[in-house]
């Protein structure tokens, strides 16, 4: 596939420490930009190992909210998560995600596409697994953010820059201490897992990046500019 120019966000540490320090600024409104539907499936897809997409599902963001594109045949489903108006974190779910998660992030897409504020929205979500709405995953997840184009926003400047591929496994209540990282001695030349969230719903991150560039042929030619921009 030809678009150009993950449920999840890390404490912004983690963001400063290993995202490229190259921003594009960030949109200033209250929705989410709505992606040519190429771009969007395109921009999903290369979030997931070659051999998973074609028979992966994808979930759209549209204007009346995040609309299954292609059912999925293998289990996993892509979909470009955003949970704040601002980001693209594209995430391919395995089985168990998709019910757990991909839930969560539907609702979210649906409050921001209505301009809900994120704030109101985030605290809403919190309650809504407090009351047994949302549960939380029952096994192991796998979230493969393969993508070069993860796009968090950095919380102090509100500008966008580029996370690197990765994975993320579910691991609930484990610290950096648990597993031995020290994010003080971090090596992004010689990657190792750490924790990005904790608690119940914590994940395990696994840089996988082989430092190939982003190139104008990795997505669908209806990109827009601001994508791509560093």
């Amino acid at each position: 596939m030809n678009c150009l120019g993950h449920t999840f966000v890390g404490t912004a540490f983690l963001i400063t420490l290993l995202a490229d320090g190259l921003y594009a600024h960030a949109n200033t409104t209250e929705k989410p930009e709505i992606l040519p539907q190429a771009c969007e499936v395109s921009l999903a897809l290369s979030a997931a190992p070659d051999y998973l997409r074609d028979k992966s599902g994808v979930i759209v963001l549209t204007e009346f909210g995040y609309q299954t594109y292609r059912e999925s045949q293998n289990g996993f489903t892509c979909i470009v998560n955003r949970d704040d108006p601002s980001v693209l974190k594209p995430t391919c779910f395995d089985k168990v995600g998709t019910e757990s998660v991909v839930p969560k992030i539907k609702y979210v897409g649906t409050r921001l596409i209505a301009g809900d504020p994120i704030e109101d929205i985030n605290s809403d979500i919190s309650d809504m697994f407090e009351d047994g709405t949302f549960n939380s995953q029952s096994g192991a997840v796998v979230a493969y953010m393969l993508s070069r184009y993860n796009r968090p926003v950095n919380r102090q400047t509100g500008e966008l820059g580029f996370f690197p591929p990765h994975v993320m496994f579910h691991a609930p209540n484990l610290t950096n201490d648990d597993i031995g990282h020290d994010m003080a001695h971090h090596d992004m030349s010689r990657p190792l897992p750490m924790i990005a969230y904790g608690g119940p719903q914590g994940y395990m991150i696994m840089i996988s990046d082989d430092g190939a560039p982003r190139q104008r042929s990795d997505l669908d030619a209806s990109w827009p500019d601001w994508i791509w921009v560093e």
